[in-house]
């Protein structure tokens, strides 16, 4: 059972808010920003320049994450969700990379995202992909949010794939 990583297509916008709502519901309440981002994942997220993935299971979405470009550098790793069933196969950590190396071929510099305490599994799969905490912004938009972590994207040097 191969999984794909495959970027925004208008047939999977429906997919996004199905499987971010899942997880929301579950442990917290949607709030005014999910419901934005739910709206019109392309024209919130995907035009300005960011980018919405999708996990690909024998062709059945089971996961979903975006990359949010904040300004020219910074992007967020945002609305992170797996399927119950698929969990455990990697496919999180998958689209955790597809949204930094995204990032960094768009020339970001920085990494950022929002979380909750509350979600134990998925604040050690970001400090594993390299996530660092830092204090917490004044505001955030959401209640529900009481982490915040940075990746730092450094330079690499013209020419060579290799190093930092």
């Amino acid at each position: 059972m191969a999984v794909d990583i495959v970027p925004f297509s208008p047939v999977f916008a429906a997919e996004f808010e199905r499987l971010n709502r899942s997880w929301i519901e579950q442990s917290f309440t949607l709030e005014p920003p999910d419901l934005r981002l739910f709206a019109d994942p392309e024209g919130v997220i995907v035009r300005p320049g960011g980018q919405v993935f999708f996990a690909l299971l024998d062709g059945k979405v089971v996961g979903t994450c975006a990359a949010v470009r904040h300004a020219e550098s910074e992007f967020e790793l945002a609305k992170m969700a797996v399927e119950p069933a698929a969990r455990g196969r990697g496919i999180g950590r998958r689209l955790g990379l597809a949204v930094i190396a995204f990032a960094r071929a768009a020339g970001g510099t920085v990494v950022t995202l929002l979380s909750s305490s509350r979600l134990p599994a998925a604040l050690a799969l970001y400090r594993d992909l390299g996530f660092v905490t830092r204090p917490l912004p004044g505001s955030t938009g959401y209640a529900r949010a009481d982490v915040y972590m940075e990746l730092a994207l450094p330079r690499r040097a013209p020419g060579n794939g290799t190093g930092p």
